[in-house]
This record gives C-alpha cells, structure tokens and sequence, in this order.
C-alpha cells in the first residue's frame, strides 16, 4: 500500500494520502494534537527535503512513521539536555523559598550545634539520647546508667544553655542590625 513510482509528483500525492494517518501516528507520539501536529509538519517537511532517500519500491507510510518516531525521539533528547522551558512570567507566581530566610536558618542550624558542642560531656550524653535519639527519660537513664533524676537534671541544664547561648546570639545579631 502506498508504493511510490517515479516523480515527485507522485511522491507528494501520496504523502497527502498519509496524512490521516501519519496525524494520529504523530499525536499519539507526541501526547497531545498540538504538540501531534507540529510532529507531523516536522516529519512532512523533512520527507519532502529528503524524498531522494527514500527508495522507490518500498512503502512511504512506514518510512514516514519512522521520520516522525526519530524526530520525535531527538525531540525528547534535546528537551531531556534542555531542561524544562518555563515562561519567565509564570516564574513571577512560582512560591519559593526565600533566601534570606534559608541563610538564616542554616546558620541557626550551625549556632545550635556550635552550643550542643559547647556543652559537658555529661550534659551533651544526655541531651544527645532525649533529644535527638528521642529517647524517653527512663531509656536513656538506663543506657547512660544515671538515675532518672540525673537525666532530667542534666538535660534540663543543657537545653538551658542551648536556650541562652542562641538567645544571646539573637540579641547580637539585633544588636548588629541597628
């Protein structure tokens, strides 16, 4: 079906009579009739460009078929190395995170380590099981071998000084911004 003799006159007609065919082919490549049809002008364009290829004989609506699944495979290829196209308008209404913000928590983040670090070694066991282990009180008793009154003790002073070492940091940091 659909063999091409010779002539480019003949080669056109029956690309015509492709072409019902070649859109469903191309908008089922491609996801969408928009995106279909700029597939299917790409591939008529580029057989007619390159109709000496084609070898008399054979059938145009396969070899079209297989334009179209190239262009669209190189299509995917170069979007995949492109990145997704955004427009700079939508970018206005993108919700992002504010930087300052980020800075600012990342080196909150680092002042809190810094006093975590700044404790006892006994405060800092203890604070480290609760806290961050999230260990209960009787848990981490146990495995540090302390009373239970210690541990509450102990993390009590550290978050005490945790507290106090970043609330004076703050007062700096408002201290340096007048």
């Amino acid at each position: 079906m659909y063999l091409v003799g010779q002539g480019a006159e003949c080669m056109r007609t029956a690309i015509v009579a492709v072409l019902p065919r070649l859109r469903r082919f191309c908008a089922a490549m491609a996801g969408s009739a928009a995106d279909g049809d700029d597939l299917m002008q790409a591939t008529v364009e580029r057989a007619l460009l390159r109709s000496g290829q084609f070898e008399p004989g054979t059938r145009l609506d396969s070899w079209m078929f297989r334009i179209a699944q190239n262009l669209h495979i190189d299509g995917a290829r170069a979007a995949k190395r492109r990145g997704t196209a955004v427009d700079v308008e939508v970018l206005h209404s993108l919700a992002g995170s504010d930087g300052r913000e980020l800075v600012e928590s990342r080196s909150d983040l680092a002042a809190a380590q810094r006093a975590l670090q700044a404790l006892p070694e006994d405060q800092r066991a203890v604070f480290a099981m609760v806290v961050i282990e999230g260990r209960s009180y009787r848990d981490a008793a146990e495995a540090l071998d302390l009373p239970i009154g210690t541990v509450m003790s102990r993390l009590a002073r550290a978050r005490g000084k945790i507290a106090e070492t970043l609330a004076g940091r703050q007062d700096a940091q408002k201290e340096a911004g007048r």
